[in-house]
């Protein structure tokens, strides 16, 4: 049977490996940074965001009201010092890239509607076959209907199909379809896992 990986971009393929901006932002907001965090990832504006109800400017704008920052400057210094400890899983990149001529390749995403173009500016938007955004969908994980529009963009079934991600929730819903999901911890571990079930294949 043909093979195919699907991954997740937050937490996976691109990951924060360095805390401390957070925590000095956050500190200098008044609050902790899980409450930084959850306000940029899972607050209301987020999820709008995230569901494509609102764009993202319209949602950093909101968000720097809720703080109390309206200068266009000071919010896009605090956006680069929130993201500034994320770092590229280059060893998964690099496997996506061994694998880009061999099997099918697909991202599904939480996002806001600028992830198309970041993606773009990285240079990963040409690894994937497919691309499901949350923002460009109207759809959140661990909704089924954003793992099938995935799927059927590649063109398989669920069982042929494995799918990385950071959350369990996400990864259960894919194993409810018949994915083999894949809950990330660390690159080393998660390649080994699909590296062994793509050789199942053979």
């Amino acid at each position: 049977m043909r093979r195919a990986v699907i991954v997740d971009f937050g937490g996976v393929l691109v990951r924060t490996e360095d805390l401390s901006h957070r925590e000095r932002l956050a500190r200098e907001l008044g609050m902790s940074r899980e409450e930084l965090e959850a306000l940029i990832f899972a607050s209301d504006l987020s999820l709008r965001a995230q569901r494509g109800e609102i764009l993202e400017p319209a949602f950093w704008r909101a968000l720097g009201e809720r703080l109390g920052i309206t200068d266009p400057e000071a919010l896009r210094q605090l956006r680069g010092r929130f993201f500034a400890g994320e770092r590229l899983n280059e060893p998964l990149v690099e496997a996506l890239r061994r694998w880009k001529d061999r099997i099918p390749l697909g991202l599904i995403s939480n996002a806001w509607s600028g992830l198309r173009e970041l993606l773009r500016q990285l240079g990963l938007l040409e690894l994937f076959d497919v691309v499901v955004i949350s923002a460009e969908v109207g759809l959140l994980k661990p909704d089924p209907r954003i793992y099938w529009r995935a799927l059927e963009g590649l063109g398989l079934p669920p069982e042929a199909t494995a799918f990385l991600d950071d959350l369990p929730e996400n990864v259960r819903a894919a194993r409810a379809l018949g994915m083999h999901g894949i809950l990330f911890r660390d690159p080393e571990d998660a390649l080994a896992r699909l590296q062994e079930w793509l050789d199942g294949a053979r």
